[in-house]
């Protein structure tokens, strides 16, 4: 089918958080996660294909557990090998990860550091906290040796999303409460939506590239929505994404676009995964809708890895700076 990327375009980051299938059990609260079940062997092959048929180059957010298993070493090898970056997503893949103490944090985010780099051969430069978490904490530890932190989602509909979670779970109060804060708050909708500098005190600084919502109205449209819409009416779904673009190419927003696992397996993949939304929908479906979106975006903006959208608003300048030091706890 040949590249979709042209060089007469704004630039749009496009980035997949590799959430394996033990993290999704975790996070759900589903007994045997322990064992890492892991469909990256599968999965990793699946896209990569994908997107040397779109002509694309993006970031995989590794988890460091998986890193370090043997089984997912070759999955993990094939992304840097055909040309992808990898950047961190913690070791444990912890939701919970802004409730962790400083040491903690530190020996989280460098362990895994360590185990991305010994499977894949490449220093990752970029961070995204699992289910969008962060804390000051957070930053200021990433600050020592990271160029972005890609983990804020400034939209209103966290709350939300975290209900319908709950929901479809059996888990004890304890681990209920452990989870309160999962997909952020209200209040996160009032983030910016553009990338900006958090001032950390002194001279450290650190970029934020926020996972992209619609200028505006702040409604998320990374892949796994758009799927969930496509459910419905595609009709519908390609309407949606018309206007995110649209608003994206009006405001200046350079977009920060999301995808992950399943938006490409489907129930045939992981029958274990049957109560996450979208899993009703085949494989071939959504390759069929992921290659139309990819399409669509590359219609409007050039795809690029996230280290070289950091690289290139770092030298534009001009960025918002915003306080994230331990006194500016949003908690």
């Amino acid at each position: 089918m040949g590249s979709v990327n042209r060089s007469d375009r704004p630039r749009a980051s496009v980035s997949l958080d590799l959430d394996n299938l033990w993290s999704y059990l975790k996070t759900h609260g589903d007994s045997g996660w322990e064992e890492r079940p892991t469909y990256l062997p599968t999965f990793c092959p699946l896209v990569v294909e994908e997107l040397d048929r779109l002509g694309l180059r993006v970031t995989f957010f590794v988890v460091g557990a998986d890193a370090v298993r043997s089984e997912n070493q070759g999955a993990l090898e094939l992304l840097t090998e055909k040309g992808h970056e990898v950047g961190n997503h913690s070791f444990e893949h912890d939701p919970w990860l802004h409730t962790y103490p400083r040491s903690q944090l530190e020996e989280e985010i460098f362990r895994a550091h360590e185990a991305i780099r010994e499977v894949t051969g490449e220093e990752p430069v970029g961070f995204r906290g699992p289910g969008f978490s962060w804390s000051p904490a957070l930053l200021d530890v990433l600050s020592r040796r990271y160029t972005f932190d890609a983990s804020t989602l400034p939209t209103f509909l966290g709350p939300v999303a975290r209900t319908y979670y709950l929901w479809t779970t059996d888990l004890p109060r304890e681990e209920k409460e452990k989870r309160k804060k999962l997909f952020g708050t209200f209040k996160d909708g009032f983030r910016p939506v553009k990338p900006y500098l958090w001032d950390l005190g002194g001279r450290e600084r650190l970029l934020e590239i926020p996972v992209s919502t619609i200028p505006g109205v702040r409604t998320p449209f990374h892949l796994s929505y758009l799927l969930y819409l496509a459910r419905y009416s595609e009709k519908l779904m390609e309407a949606y994404l018309g206007t995110a673009l649209s608003l994206c190419r009006w405001t200046g927003l350079e977009p920060s676009f999301l995808l992950h696992p399943l938006d490409l397996l489907g129930p045939e993949d992981v029958s274990d995964l049957a109560f996450f939304p979208g899993m009703d929908l085949p494989r071939s479906r959504k390759i069929d809708l992921f290659r139309k979106v990819l399409r669509k975006i590359s219609a409007k903006f050039r795809i690029i890895p996230m280290s070289e959208h950091a690289r290139s608003l770092l030298a534009a300048g001009n960025l918002t700076v915003i306080p994230g030091g331990l006194a500016s706890d949003p908690t």
